[in-house]
């Protein structure tokens, strides 16, 4: 069966219909660094991931302008990294607040003068250029060692990880042809001048997040501050361009010397990053979409994606109330830990690197983030990550057999590896359905009791689509008092433990030795004794 995903767009099911079945053109929001993406950032960048992997396996069919089109096929896919230091107060339409870079600086100064920064990261906080390379470079390790396919490719090819500041010449192009048909316009005086984007001009304006034209104006007191409404035309126009002396970041335009709004960056950086288009002259006829899929977090609905359909049709389209901008539009809901929103004053705040730091393996954390259906929100737990890496461990202990094999295409002799490969299709041709899919790799891992070097491929294919298998392991380390195994960080606490317990067996003292290993299962710890007087410790 053809590959059907939600469409936030039309609100439906519907099959993925590239322009082209061979190469799919796929452009995903990324992150605004300012700051570490924390892992609800990448819940959504991975379950992009996923899809991608998917539509690029030979086990994905997509509709084509023929009939059903087998893979497998290529998928260009880029991926922005905002480096501007746009404005805090998203209430006010990105005209208002301080400059997220100034914060950012204040931030990195303090943890300079606490000892805080880490080992050998040398960032000018007063900088916001190297503010933005050094959180650009965080996010990037990361997101490879968590196997995000984009920024691996990025190494590579630069451009398939756009920065903002670098097409900020596309943007005052595209804003210049937008004035030119109409669909802009400037106020204000020298020195003070803003660009906002017409609403009015195109008509399906709220259609991708169900907003009209007059519920935004009913609502103009709460979503958008009043100091910013006087020069408007409609309440929802939205910025393209601000001149403002006081911004940290800014260029000189034919509208005075500012910044950019939000999101007119994407419009630029998806036409330039997929089509290698010239945005100065670029035009797709009338109703033709111009790219295959777009996907970015449930919170870039409204006004980012909304935005960015109006003005790339607007800008690009013959027609521009005919166009959509991307033929299919993703979006993965929101995560929360432990049942509760993440916040940092809660203490529930992760970042990867926080993770990792703790002894979690970057393939439990992928497995964990991604293994909830991406239309739901998702409940980040220990016991999950637990759970998950549990399900590693099983997986690996398959797919090592005979040294592993390559992720071609298979066709298995046995029942139980042909049944795996068609339950799991079947899960992920519904909507990307995850969940089902790890539960159809389960059941085909019970059946594995003697595995063989045939189930390991099986392995090998679905595992190119769920992107685990293949992160690096950590390492097992080794002291004087214990092996730890990969993923377990040798704790202070931990190790004086064992210590102790070494202490108390020597000294025949069994029911203190017995205290000491409930004590380290309590914390989340198993033990067993190893020869030459070494304490094997893996999580329990």
């Amino acid at each position: 069966m053809p590959l059907r995903l939600y469409n936030t767009l039309t609100r439906s099911m519907e099959p993925f219909r590239p322009a082209d079945p061979s190469r799919v053109t796929f452009y995903t929001c990324g992150p605004t660094v300012y700051d570490d993406a924390h892992i609800g950032n990448f819940r959504s960048f991975l379950a992009a991931d996923v899809l991608r992997r998917f539509i690029e396996s030979p086990l994905c069919i997509v509709e084509g302008p023929d009939g059903p089109a087998p893979g497998p096929r290529s998928v260009v896919h880029v991926m922005n990294i905002t480096d501007v230091g746009h404005m805090t107060d998203d209430a006010a339409g990105g005209e208002a607040g301080e400059d997220r870079m100034a914060v950012a600086g204040r931030r990195i100064a303090e943890a300079k003068k606490s000892g805080k920064l880490p080992a050998g990261a040398s960032v000018d906080p007063g900088d916001p250029r190297q503010i933005a390379a050094f959180y650009a470079e965080r996010f990037l390790e990361d997101a490879r060692t968590l196997g995000l396919k984009v920024a691996v490719e990025a190494k590579d090819t630069p451009a398939l990880m756009p920065r903002a500041t670098q097409h900020v010449d596309g943007m005052i192009r595209v804003i210049g042809r937008l004035i030119d048909a109409g669909h802009a316009y400037v106020v204000g005086t020298p020195g003070s001048r803003v660009v906002y984007f017409r609403v009015k001009s195109f008509a399906p304006y709220g259609r991708l997040s169900g907003n009209t034209l007059e519920q935004l104006r009913e609502g103009e007191g709460g979503r958008i501050a009043a100091a910013n409404q006087a020069q408007k035309e409609h309440p929802a126009d939205f910025l393209l361009w601000k001149e403002d002396a006081r911004h940290i970041m800014k260029w000189p335009s034919p509208w005075g010397e500012g910044y950019p709004g939000w999101h007119i960056e994407c419009t630029v950086m998806a036409v330039r990053g997929l089509l290698g288009a010239d945005v100065a002259d670029f035009a797709r006829p009338d109703g033709e979409s111009i790219i295959d899929l777009h996907s970015g977090g449930e919170d870039n609905i409204f006004p980012h994606h909304e935005c960015e359909i109006a003005q790339s049709c607007c800008a690009f389209n013959a027609e521009p109330s005919a166009g959509s901008f991307a033929r299919m539009w993703f979006h993965p809901r929101f995560l929360v830990v432990e049942g509760e929103k993440m916040s940092k004053s809660r203490g529930n705040f992760f970042t990867p690197k926080d993770l990792f730091a703790r002894g979690v393996e970057p393939a439990a954390l992928r497995l964990e983030l991604i293994r909830t259906h991406y239309r739901s929100n998702a409940n980040f737990t220990e016991q999950g990550l637990k759970d998950a890496q549990r399900m590693i461990d099983r997986w690996r202990r398959i797919a090592d057999v005979g040294g592993g094999a390559s992720s071609g295409v298979l066709k298995p002799a046995s029942a139980h590896g042909r049944r795996a490969l068609d339950e799991f299709t079947r899960a992920m041709e519904d909507d990307l359905n995850v969940a089902g899919a790890i539960a159809a790799v389960n059941t085909f891992a019970s059946a594995c009791e003697a595995a063989t070097p045939e189930d390991a491929g099986v392995m090998h294919v679905i595992d190119a689509v769920l992107g685990v298998l293949a992160l690096e392991r950590p390492r097992a380390v080794t002291s004087d008092i214990g092996i730890f195994a990969a993923g377990v960080d040798p704790d202070p606490a931990v190790v004086a433990l064992l210590e102790e317990r070494r202490t108390a067996r020597a000294a025949k003292d069994f029911k203190r030795s017995d205290a000491i290993r409930d004590e380290l299962t309590a914390m989340g710890y198993a033990i067993k004794d190893a020869p030459g007087g070494k304490v094997e410790v893996r999580r329990a």
